[in-house]
């Protein structure tokens, strides 16, 4: 069988040409990647390109600039795919039961949908998780200035690549005012991480990422004072304080599996006030003991801190000499 395809001003009579082709004949073709994508997806990605130059550099990822029936515009969810598809594809669709790459986070139920605990397993091996810079914490999860700062800033340069912590879809990748450039990532446990006020956006809607890959570069856009990355974890739109899950200190997951409670989205309840003292006290008494060999930049490096903060700590300067056995507060 022959086709012609005569030339077309409108792209949207040629990808509507298509689609009829792909529901009639059934097309598929197999990706690098070895799995089989329908055209009929093939021609859901492509509805992009028209206004890649306008939509997609030097600005946040604007739907509204969209007008194709291929996409159902109410929910911004692909259309064109069955529910199956959907939870065959998409990370916790069948938690979501959507998939919005406009809003960040429109329906905040996390709390209200957690009748009993959940039992989340965030990674099966010790590659499954990569922090997400490599600086320190200079603001915790908690009230800040008088309301919630609801995520972990961390310390970097402008430029210093950003990981995804997890495994997942990206939802989100565009500019906001407050956030700046900011990446959204769902995950298949249900939990979305969050990673504001990047110089530059690296992946788009829909891109699939492997713990560790690099996903943008730090900055200092949005509503930011300082180069760092604003880091969240939600769960459906309610966000969960970072800490529960990692240890900032060592980088790294507290334990390999995390049982959500209602009680973990009372910021200000008696519980989360103990806890948040209990950590506060913990962090007044840690110390390090200096071993052989040991320099101060050494001992910031390994605990997460800034030879600045030890100086100021323990009342040093940054050229005095510290002895093997000497504690440091940090």
């Amino acid at each position: 069988m022959r086709i012609f395809l005569h030339p077309m001003n409108n792209l949207r009579t040629f990808l509507t040409s298509c689609v009829t082709f792909a529901l009639i004949f059934g097309a598929k073709v197999v990706c690098a990647q070895g799995y089989e994508e329908s055209a009929l997806e093939l021609m859901a990605d492509t509805a992009s390109w028209e206004n890649f130059e306008d939509s997609h550099v030097g600005g946040a990822f604007d739907a509204s600039t969209y007008d194709y029936t291929i996409f159902s515009e109410e929910s911004f969810d692909m259309g064109i795919w069955t529910v199956s598809d959907s939870i065959a594809r998409i990370p916790a669709y069948d938690m979501y039961c959507n998939w919005d790459t406009k809003n960040l986070f429109v329906v905040k139920s996390g709390k209200e949908t957690l009748e009993e605990p959940l039992d989340l397993k965030l990674c099966h091996d010790v590659c499954d998780f990569v922090y997400p810079a490599n600086g320190s914490i200079t603001s915790p999860f908690g009230p800040r200035w008088g309301r919630m700062h609801y995520g972990l800033d961390i310390d970097l340069e402008t430029g210093d690549p950003v990981s995804a912590a997890f495994e997942g879809m990206v939802r989100i990748s565009q500019y906001s005012p407050s956030y700046g450039n900011v990446v959204v990532i769902r995950h298949s446990n249900g939990l979305e991480t969050l990673y504001a006020h990047l110089s530059e956006r690296l992946v788009v809607p829909g891109s699939y990422v492997q713990a560790g890959d690099t996903i943008g570069l730090g900055g200092n856009t949005g509503r930011s004072y300082g180069s760092h990355l604003h880091f969240e974890i939600r769960f459906k739109g309610d966000a969960i304080d970072p800490n529960l899950l990692i240890d900032p200190n060592e980088k790294q997951l507290r334990d390999w599996e995390f049982t959500l409670h209602r009680a973990h989205f009372d910021y200000i309840s008696p519980a989360a006030k103990e806890y948040s003292e209990k950590v506060s006290r913990a962090r007044s008494n840690r110390v390090h003991t200096v071993k052989r060999g040991e320099t101060l930049s050494a001992i910031a490096r390994k605990r997460g801190t800034s030879v600045q903060k030890l100086c100021k700590l323990n009342k040093l300067r940054e050229t005095s000499v510290i002895r093997e056995g000497q504690k440091l507060k940090y």
